[in-house]
């Protein structure tokens, strides 16, 4: 596992395994889940992190 943070793109990623990614999907605004063949969850992104989210 690892969790990179990337600041120009406001975004943070959590790496769950090394197997390689075969879809993206957005699963709420600024949520990606990348999935393997199988359909594994293999990382998530988060985006606009500096941005609220509700009020």
């Amino acid at each position: 596992m690892r969790l990179e943070f990337d600041p120009q793109a406001d975004a943070v990623y959590l790496e769950l395994t090394d197997a390689e990614v075969e879809e993206s999907k957005e699963i709420q605004p600024g949520i990606i889940m990348d999935y393997d063949a199988e359909g594994r969850v293999v990382g998530i992104e988060v985006l606009y992190l500096s941005k609220p989210k509700c009020r």
